[in-house]
């Protein structure tokens, strides 16, 4: 998909990636970019950078995403690409608070799920559209120090599969995003946690190469290129992947998100 001409969403667009990919969004000519993220100031700033629209949206409510996507069909345009964004890691393992896997499952998973759920058949109707999510390297791998992160990363990268391979033939694409340690909001104060083993890197070259897998139509986005040699390592020798995962968590385990 060529992104000129076309409406974007973005959601988490106050800051990091999702400030990035509006940035590069409307570099690549967008018809409009649509900028949603909880902190609405944020999410203003934005717009006002790219020439867009913000909206305030906290994507752990189904009504208010699916108010933000009828609002934008409405008095914007159908939506081409929607890029669902917002995440958060909360440390700990078995530990950590219901409310916490709670809200972890609802950003990182369930707010994909709802986005879908309003734009699969909006986007079927009119014969294709882009779906893009982010997930985390933590997705494919996992991530030493916090299983609900590494639990939702999981889910997220199932979903994005499952949408790829069961509406592909209605003309919707779906690519995930896969990065390692990015230098956000998230990961401000945790420069040395294990996710930069391999650097950090910053959030626009990270925006790029969303921007050519969305050109190119690849499922698979991957920032932190060594992440594809670890997905082989795990599946060849799954025994000996976690016992090097093992010795990771014996050095990073107790390192908090």
């Amino acid at each position: 998909m060529e992104l000129k001409d076309k409406i974007t969403v973005v959601t988490g667009a106050a800051s990091g990636i999702g400030k990035a990919l509006c940035q590069a969004f409307a570099k690549e000519g967008a018809r409009h970019v649509v900028c949603v993220d909880l902190n609405g100031p944020g999410a203003e700033e934005t717009a006002r950078e790219v020439g867009g629209t913000a909206f305030t949206v906290d994507v752990r409510h189904e009504e208010q995403i699916t108010q933000m996507i009828d609002k934008v069909e409405a008095e914007i345009g159908p939506i081409d690409l929607f890029f669902s964004n917002a995440g958060i890691a909360v440390g700990g393992g078995m530990e950590t608070p219901n409310d916490a896997w709670q809200r972890t499952w609802e950003i990182n998973v369930m707010a994909h799920v709802w986005a879908a759920r309003h734009l699969v058949p909006l986007m079927a109707e009119r014969g294709g559209g882009y779906l893009l999510n982010t997930a985390s390297a933590a997705g494919l791998l996992n991530q030493v120090g916090s299983a609900s992160y590494g639990v939702t990363k999981h889910a997220a990268v199932g979903l994005a599969e499952w949408i790829a391979m069961s509406h592909g033939d209605q003309g919707i694409k779906a690519s995930v995003l896969c990065p390692q340690a990015v230098r956000t909001e998230m990961t401000r104060g945790h420069e040395d946690h294990v996710a930069a083993i391999d650097g950090m890197m910053e959030p626009e070259p990270v925006a790029q190469e969303c921007v050519a897998a969305i050109r190119a139509e690849s499922f698979l986005i991957l920032p932190h290129k060594e992440v594809q040699e670890y997905m082989r390592n795990k599946t060849a020798d799954y025994d000996r992947w976690i016992g090097g995962m093992r010795k990771l968590h014996r050095r990073y385990g107790d390192q908090s998100l």
